[in-house]
């Protein structure tokens, strides 16, 4: 039986509050349960571990990006973006979950597609996917630092910030990359 009729999706959604509300390092299993009034045991109904957890929390942040067929790599990449800034920590969630092994490959396939559509042989896009998977890992990675130390005051307020257009700068070297190597 269920833990209090609690479902996977309750406690995937209480975990993404958590996640917001207090980041990555304070999700506990144990603050977990509290916010859904049951026993940390309970959790482990739906999800065995906490790695399983984080996995599930992963793919539903990459999957704000889904949106139809991969357009152009920008799009995707500026999507991708997007869906990890959706949620404190977002990006190291989906990094250390990517790093287990664990969760969708969804990002990584649309990135691969649209590297495709732009007529990349199969291996080109896969490795040009990987590489802008990274980048805008890393990219978001940086900036979700940066939001918090500036929302704790730990920076000047003077201090520069990244901005899309920086990594609109960082994708653009990528793709030249790309076409520097040329397609099939």
């Amino acid at each position: 039986m269920a833990p209090r009729g609690h479902s996977a999706d309750d406690v995937a959604r209480t975990a993404l509050r958590i996640l917001d509300d207090h980041g990555l390092p304070d999700l506990t299993m144990r603050r977990l349960a509290t916010a859904l009034e049951v026993q940390p045991s309970a959790l482990y109904w739906h999800f065995p571990n906490k790695q399983t957890l984080l996995a599930e929390l992963s793919d539903r942040i990459v999957g704000r990006m889904a949106s139809g067929i991969p357009v152009d790599l920008g799009a995707e990449a500026h999507a991708l973006r997007d869906a990890l800034l959706t949620y404190r920590d977002g990006a190291e969630v989906v990094s250390s979950t990517l790093a287990l092994g664990l969760g969708s490959s969804l990002a990584h396939d649309r990135l691969a597609s649209a590297v495709a559509a732009a007529g990349f042989d199969a291996d080109t896009a896969r490795r040009g996917a990987t590489t802008v998977l990274h980048y805008a890992l890393g990219f978001v990675w940086h900036e979700q630092q940066r939001l918090q130390y500036d929302s704790a005051g730990a920076r000047d307020a003077g201090a520069s910030s990244l901005e899309s257009d920086d990594f609109a700068f960082g994708l653009d070297l990528i793709a030249a990359g790309l076409r520097a190597r040329g397609r099939v």
